[in-house]
């Protein structure tokens, strides 16, 4: 028990609590990650069986980082038992096992959010709608909202309010889409990152056998981050936990920033209405932030009208004052700031990657991106395109999908004709309008020797039955390849690795370096794997899991000494010690 102190009082009784359902309301800086390190940890030294409790995260990386915390408390054994991550990737996982039950099959595709809107753009094509009133990104959003609301297409044409709405916006038709959108995802066998959650939710709703299976499964619950759930994940947390309500929900109604993205601040402020018998345990001191701070925060937070009070104080020292600097134009703005940068780093010998600029959207890195460069100040810009997003490494994690879910379209019609193969946009134009027609996936209508597709015939028809045998090839591998080896096999016998390979411009290079960093991470994926003795050999299958559910905040930061740019939504947890907020006209 001597770990315990190590904490503060209010974190100690915190750490503590027994049974039943408590919450933390934890302000900045006031070592919230610690107490629920340190909670989980009690719970297994007073006997709770690791494999039974439940900790969501907002990322993987904090779940990584809390797992290896606890893992030097009591064990990596232990530790290594605990299902701990994000919302998407623990439902994801119960998802393999039990989809089944709602006809899809385990190897299921995940589609990101490129994928989706995608799709979705392939539907207002293929429905005749302008797409410049049925915009892909908006159309995306308003499926996104229905579904963390738990509303199914049908549903969402059956609601009044929301086809009132669709019609006020003008755009009338997008109960349409998302039954189109839905049933192409069924076809492809794909779930899209609000669908863990929802059809997550329907497998609890539908199939009460399955509800009492998790709720004995999960005899503890922490979810952190709480103020910033949405209602599929509110809803969730609340039917695993009515069992035994051993909750515990850890946030700040003072830091709810996802109100864009449907997180719900009611959850949180009404957590007493659902639990009336919890308890409140609060952490007010704030480690991280100067008295100056503190006190400006809050200052800003005082304005609230709904809040759980609590009083944030520090023993840090008073630091400086908070600068404000008027400019006249955002090309002043982003000049200004990158002097002083320079001055930071020149004059006071502070390091780039202890310096961030932080502002409301990513639209507003322009000025301050051009300021940087003319200085020649080495800045990286978090939330751009992930190292999973290239084109180089979505082709050939393309191929990787193909190979373990045939029917996933997505896939299929990005890498058909990449390398080229002599298949033409026409070829593929014919064989999406036939599939949809005859509702099939693009594999299962031309794979479909009775009925053969009628639109393609001749030499272009055995240009993509020739491509047909080289997946199926790839796919008659999936059981005895482990993730690596058949990575391997694919990039080389694709002919993907050696069209980049052939390139040798400075972009073709960095492509084809990307590539075999794709190939590396697949290894030490493996590796890892090993070394955690998991049951399952690392498959194909399973790192594709794992890389559909990497967020931005998952990426690694590596050691690199660069300026941080940065949403402040991004910048949620970090610290620097020397931050810019800019654009704060807005």
């Amino acid at each position: 028990m001597d770990f315990l102190n190590e904490l503060n009082e209010a974190q100690q009784a915190a750490a503590r609590h027994e049974e039943g359902p408590m919450m933390v309301i934890a302000g900045a800086g006031s070592g919230k990650t610690r107490v629920l390190t340190y909670r989980i940890a009690n719970l297994i030294q007073n006997g709770v069986d690791p494999f039974s409790i439940l900790s969501l995260t907002f990322t993987n990386k904090a779940a990584r980082e809390m797992k290896e915390r606890i893992g030097k408390v009591i064990g990596d054994g232990e530790a290594r038992n605990i299902w701990m991550g994000t919302f998407h990737s623990i439902f994801a996982r119960i998802l393999r096992t039990e989809c089944e039950r709602i006809n899809y099959p385990r190897n299921f595709t995940i589609y990101d959010t490129q994928d989706s809107r995608a799709l979705i753009k392939d539907i207002i094509k293929g429905l005749a709608m302008d797409d410049k009133v049925y915009k892909a990104a908006s159309v995306q959003s308003r499926i996104s909202n229905a579904k963390n609301n738990l509303i199914d297409a049908l549903g969402y044409q059956d609601h009044a309010e929301i086809m009132s709405e669709d019609h006020q916006a003008g755009r009338p038709r997008i109960a349409e889409i998302y039954r189109a959108y839905e049933n192409r995802c069924f076809r492809a066998q794909a779930m899209d990152f609000d669908d863990l959650l929802f059809k997550m939710n329907v497998l609890l709703r539908d199939f009460p056998d399955l509800l009492l299976k998790y709720q004995h499964k999960f005899t503890h619950i922490l979810v952190d981050e709480y103020q910033d759930t949405n209602f599929a994940q509110y809803l969730i947390i609340k039917q695993l936990a009515a069992l035994r309500e051993n909750l515990c929900v850890v946030g700040d109604d003072a830091q709810s920033i996802y109100g864009f993205r449907g997180a719900n601040i009611q959850n949180i402020l009404n957590f007493k209405q659902d639990y009336p018998d919890f308890i409140l345990y609060k952490l007010e001191q704030n480690y991280r932030s100067t008295k100056h701070i503190v006190e400006a925060a809050n200052s800003v937070i005082a304005n609230n009208k709904d809040q759980i009070q609590k009083v944030v104080w520090t023993a840090n020292v008073e630091g400086e004052r908070i600068a404000v600097h008027r400019c006249y134009s955002d090309n002043e703005e982003g000049r200004w700031a990158a002097t002083q940068i320079f001055d930071l780093h020149n004059q006071r010998q502070q390091h780039w990657k202890d310096i961030a600029i932080l502002y409301r959207t990513n639209a507003q890195s322009r000025s301050f991106e051009e300021s940087l460069r003319k200085l020649n100040v080495p800045y990286r810009i978090y939330g751009g395109l992930s190292f999973y997003q290239r084109k180089e490494v979505k082709d050939l994690i393309a191929y990787f999908r193909l190979t373990a879910n045939p029917r996933d379209d997505e896939a299929l019609k990005r890498i058909i004709n990449y390398p080229s193969r002599g298949i033409g946009k026409t070829t593929m134009d014919r064989l999406l309008v036939e599939s949809t027609e005859r509702d099939l996936s693009i594999w299962d209508l031309v794979t479909n020797d009775a009925t053969p597709p009628t639109s393609v015939k001749g030499a272009s028809l055995r240009k993509v039955q020739d491509f047909v045998q080289m997946m199926r090839g790839f796919a008659a591998e999936l059981d005895t390849k482990d993730a690596h080896d058949l990575g391997m096999h694919i990039a080389k016998h694709t002919g993907l690795v050696h069209a980049l390979y052939q390139d040798k411009t400075p972009e073709g290079v960095a492509r084809y370096d990307n590539i075999q960093e794709l190939l590396n991470g697949m290894k030490s994926f493996v590796e890892q794997s090993k070394d955690n003795d998991s049951d399952d050999s690392a498959s194909l299958g399973d790192f594709l899991l794992d890389v559909a559910l990497l967020t931005d905040a998952d990426q690694d930061d590596g050691d690199e000494n660069k300026v941080s740019m940065m949403t402040i939504h991004s910048a949620k947890g970090l610290e620097f010690e020397n931050v810019f907020i800019v654009g704060m006209e807005e």
